[in-house]
């Protein structure tokens, strides 16, 4: 079978994702069985912007004329039985009965519900009455599924177990879905692509690992990511091969490999831009963090689902060498447990509200309220133009 996508469409409260989904008006057969979906995103101006997303779908030359859109919370009619639950919309569509008692056992099947088809919505747990709820679209075989923060009634253990369990289900069934959610954790986990929006327009498409690695924007730089990224105001000085960002009293060296590669980066020489330090390429100068040999097994079979913001291959950071290392008022420490998130204060303007948090190793010892110093990647630095927000690439 060939590929099937899964675009989730992610932003802010109020960015428009939501509306892209419900605005998603028409869908148009391609060559060799392929499908365009148009969704317009509503806009402060008058043109809206369009997301066009194209998807193999199962079935070579197969008319896409059938949506089916599932909705926030989970929507079960309580008096009926989960197969009557399931075969509801058949029985209206009028489908014989063999045909309809067909479709349901296979759509239990796929949902792991054969055993409870009898039973009621009363007698499930939260987890069935969503696969339930997905059951009544599932069952009318649509070519495309729109979905619009199915999990956002879930508790959050529930949630993870649900998004495991919905791309395992979409594999299955072979749809192109477009996936709504205000949650960067369920758009990066199920995504094939992630489009980010914010007040209704589009600013960018592109599978989750490139929307970590190559951000367009700082909307976007601060909206992938969790913890957010650090953001402060830098200026770039040049002299021959040597190139430093000046932070506030504070200098970093970049490497020679980051300047090369730029092209737009040395235009900046004696201005100021904004430097972008993700919390994963801190670490404490004295307690450098290095994956256990399991986790770097891991984290070279990682692909592009892989989540970003927890702890990206990378390598490992070194002590307080020179020009790589800042200095720190650590403000406040929270051990979650299998690493430390550290708030901190720099001399350099912050921009945004908030302080500087990093991202360390748990056996690294720490105290609030003293000083440190943080090692930094300085490979894997971003930048962005102070004046539009735009990615120096």
């Amino acid at each position: 079978m060939a590929a099937v996508a899964l675009l989730a469409a992610c932003g802010s409260s109020g960015g428009g994702s939501s509306t892209s989904g419900s605005g998603s008006k028409s869908a148009a057969p391609a060559a060799s069985g392929g499908a365009t979906l148009e969704a317009g995103a509503s806009c402060k101006s008058s043109s809206a912007t369009k997301i066009t997303f194209w998807a193999w779908l199962p079935g070579m030359g197969r008319a896409v004329t059938e949506f089916n859109k599932t909705h926030p919370g989970i929507c079960v009619t309580p008096h009926l039985t989960v197969a009557e639950n399931i075969g509801f919309s058949l029985e209206n569509k009028k489908i014989p009965k063999t045909e309809r008692q067909r479709r349901v056992r296979d759509t239990a099947a796929i949902l792991g519900l054969t055993g409870q088809l009898n039973r009621k919505p009363r007698q499930l747990s939260g987890g069935q009455k969503q696969r339930v709820a997905m059951g009544r679209a599932i069952v009318r075989e649509p070519a495309i599924f729109l979905m619009d923060e199915p999990l956002s009634s879930l508790d959050a253990k529930l949630r993870v177990q649900m998004r495991a369990e919905m791309l395992a289900v979409h594999r299955r069934i072979g749809a192109a879905t477009l996936y709504v959610t205000h949650d960067q954790t369920e758009a990066m986990t199920l995504g094939d692509r992630v489009a980010v929006l914010s007040d209704g327009e589009l600013q960018q498409v592109a599978a989750p690992r490139a929307l970590y690695d190559r951000p367009v924007n700082l909307f976007v730089a601060t909206f992938i990511g969790s913890p957010s990224m650090n953001l402060y105001l830098a200026r770039l000085d040049i002299v021959g091969d040597t190139a430093e960002l000046i932070l506030g009293s504070q200098r970093l060296t970049l490497p020679p490999a980051v300047v090369k590669q730029s092209t737009e980066l040395t235009s900046y020489n004696g201005a100021e831009l904004i430097v972008g330090i993700r919390p994963e390429s801190l670490s404490l100068a004295d307690h450098p963090r290095g994956p256990a040999p399991a986790a770097a097994a891991a984290s070279a079979r990682s692909s592009d689902r892989e989540v970003p913001g927890g702890r990206p291959p990378g390598p490992t950071l070194a002590g307080a060498e020179p020009g790589a290392s800042l200095t720190a008022e650590v403000e406040l420490v929270e051990v979650l447990g299998t690493e430390q998130l550290v708030h901190f204060q720099l001399d350099a303007r912050r921009i945004g509200d908030g302080v500087g948090v990093a991202r360390v190793d748990l056996r690294a010892r720490i105290q609030p309220h003293g000083r440190t110093v943080l090692a930094v990647d300085t490979e894997r630095l971003h930048f962005f133009d102070p004046a539009t927000g735009a990615a120096i690439h």
